[in-house]
């Protein structure tokens, strides 16, 4: 009895998921287009993240603004756009503008401390508790070597710095149109930003279910307490420090403050600024502007250990070491804008292990009898 013909109905399907090289081909293909996507879109990556942390962090307000400005999204916009022109972007642009102003001034001074002499520690010194008689004791080697010596080793540098400086002047032109174009793609997120937050929604919950859409809403309320913990904080301890060297007769104050906002930002700390400006008042023999110089620096300088966390606590509830590690790891790895990307990876992979322990241990109790 001959074979029945075999009929197209019999050819077995096609099965894609079985098929090694059009699997492979297509990961290929959607890989390279997401690399050739973000190469187009490198120029504008910077200032669109930075977009995105600005939006997701004044969000409230703009809400706020828009149900006071008769219900009128586009009223709301300009002036939150407005706001940032005012708050963030001119006030960042002239501290950068006034460093770099002032570096032929800074390597100046640099070279007139080379002929300046230092005087012997005042016998109060010795008296302190603790740290007294050290502290009397590198007084008067520092006195001893004089500053010709520290000056000599850091003058051969001077040169390179203020070529580094003029350097970063021919940038600033470049840095501003970034900072527009960062406030026209904020403007943008403000008009459809529920469209985008449901978008968002929608690709974790896509992703990871309820759990991914979660780790979403947990991504914007990490953005919102770096933003509130570190921005305001900065903002508020720079202010304070700038105002107490202005009373204190410190020169260049508006270069320092605008230094110390640079440094609040990066975690580092006014100290930096304010206690070698309490040394300066100290040996211009104004003992009593230098005591208040001192005990102000001392409140500058620990505020932020009460205002920080208060203010991160607001906006997420996470653990202030995750947050205070994210803020100094990806401002290392990142640079600027690690200081919100830092905080919102290590919240969603605190999140994620969190979760995944959590339903192991659900797991374990649901199957013991």
């Amino acid at each position: 009895m001959p074979a029945p013909e075999r009929t197209p109905e019999h050819v077995p399907e096609h099965v894609p998921g079985r098929d090694l090289p059009r699997t492979t081909l297509g990961v290929l293909f959607i890989g390279l287009l997401i690399v050739a996507t973000l190469w187009i879109l490198r120029p504008f990556l910077a200032p669109m993240i930075w977009a995105v942390m600005i939006v997701v962090s004044t969000w409230p307000m703009m809400t706020w603004l828009q149900a006071r400005l008769w219900g009128k999204r586009a009223l709301a916009v300009l002036v939150m756009s407005l706001l940032i022109l005012t708050l963030l972007v001119v006030p960042l642009m002239l501290a950068i503008g006034t460093i770099v102003r002032h570096a032929d001034d800074i390597v100046a001074q640099a070279a007139i401390l080379s002929g300046y002499v230092m005087s012997p520690p005042p016998p109060w010194v010795a008296g302190l508790p603790l740290i007294g008689d050290n502290l009397a004791r590198f007084w008067e080697q520092a006195a001893a070597a004089g500053s010709s010596g520290l000056v000599s080793r850091i003058l051969p540098y001077a040169d390179d710095i203020a070529k580094w400086f003029v350097s970063q002047a021919g940038s600033l032109g470049m840095v501003f149109v970034q900072f527009l174009i960062m406030v026209g793609l904020a403007a943008i997120m403000y008009a459809g930003g529920e469209r985008a937050a449901r978008a968002v929604q929608r690709f974790g919950w896509r992703l990871a279910g309820t759990q991914g859409e979660n780790v979403v809403k947990l991504a914007g309320q990490a953005i919102r307490g770096v933003a509130l913990g570190v921005g305001v904080t900065a903002v508020l301890q720079s202010a304070a420090g700038g105002i107490g060297l202005a009373i204190a007769g410190v020169p260049f104050a508006g270069l320092l403050t605008a230094l110390m906002l640079m440094l609040c930002i990066a975690q580092v700390g006014p100290s930096l600024v304010l206690f070698p400006a309490v040394a300066w008042v100290y040996w211009s023999g104004d003992t009593a502007w230098g005591t208040f110089l001192l005990v102000w620096s001392l409140v500058v300088s620990t505020m932020d250990n009460i205002i920080r966390p208060a203010l991160i606590k607001l906006g997420a509830d996470l653990p202030l070491l995750l947050i205070f590690g994210g803020v100094i790891g990806g401002l290392l790895a990142f640079g600027m804008i690690g200081i919100f990307v830092g905080p919102v990876v290590l919240a969603v992979a605190y999140t994620l292990v969190d979760a995944w322990i959590t339903a192991g241990e659900d797991a374990d109790k649901a199957g013991t009898p």
